[in-house]
């Protein structure tokens, strides 16, 4: 059984929501959320049997596992909607689900279809979920935090994988504004840019083991050590927390100063 006890509290009582929440950093920010005393944390991603048993690890009086594609609006406002419906309200929302490349994509061989694909995932998923969870905060009268999930890729060039970073600068376009937009409501709105971190995803991607992912990007990192999903779900839980009652609009980057590398060519993805 995972270690769900309440023992920092930063965010004790509050309802939470974490799309991409079954695996990888959503399942990490899932039980930091837990650890830190939510009482109810809904788990929305797709992958239904590691998302019922995610939820079944934490307690069914705290945890709830609701089968959500974030492509499709009406699932999302259903979402929101349940969780309110069974937990009273809406403190907090991690828009995490998101998609890497489903090829080189690069400029000459852009396949836009592929292109239109991962946006309805990485770009407008984040807005419908950002959209829902905002309204049901403005209605219950919460002043809520909405964290997005965006990435290091932003900011840098890369010779392929052009559709991911365009999404990113996307997400962090989003967050932008309706941080600005929310800002009259109380409602918090950040990001947090995670460097590459092994999850399932990007060991699929690469085609390599944890330790193996770890140990290539290991040597590029300012820090010593290595990125792990926690480190990211820390940060959330930073920007979901009163201890950054007067931050928003922020881009947080957790990549142990991985980015100061700036321009660079090589044939993996973050």
């Amino acid at each position: 059984m995972a270690n769900a006890k309440p023992c920092k509290n930063k965010v004790q009582d509050k309802v939470a929501i974490v799309t991409g929440g079954a695996s990888g950093i959503g399942e990490a920010t899932v039980l930091a959320f837990a650890e830190n005393g939510a009482r109810g944390v809904v788990i929305a991603d797709i992958q239904d049997e590691k998302g019922h048993k995610l939820a079944e690890s934490i307690g069914a009086n705290r945890s709830t596992y609701i089968h959500c594609d974030v492509t499709d609006e009406n699932q999302v406002k259903s979402l929101v909607e349940s969780t309110v419906q069974l937990y009273g309200q809406l403190d907090i929302i991690f828009c995490n689900a998101g998609v890497m490349s489903f090829g080189k994509q690069t400029v000459l061989d852009f396949d836009l279809d592929s292109h239109d694909k991962l946006f309805a995932i990485n770009v407008r998923g984040v807005a419908a979920c950002l959209k829902h969870a905002a309204r049901a905060m403005v209605e219950g009268g919460v002043k809520g935090n909405i964290i997005c999930t965006a990435s290091t890729a932003a900011s840098v060039v890369r010779d392929m994988h052009t559709d991911y970073i365009m999404s990113k600068c996307g997400v962090i376009a989003l967050m932008k504004c309706a941080s600005y937009q929310l800002s009259g409501q109380g409602i918090r709105v950040n990001c947090v840019s995670p460097g590459t971190v092994a999850t399932p995803l990007v060991c699929e991607k690469i085609g390599m083991g944890v330790e193996e992912v770890e140990k290539l990007f290991e040597p590029h990192y300012c820090l010593e050590g290595v990125l792990k999903a926690k480190h990211v779900a820390d940060a959330v839980v930073f920007l979901a927390s009163e201890d950054s009652e007067f931050v928003t609009g922020q881009n947080v980057v957790v990549d142990g100063g991985y980015h100061f590398h700036g321009i660079i060519k090589y044939d993996h993805v973050e």
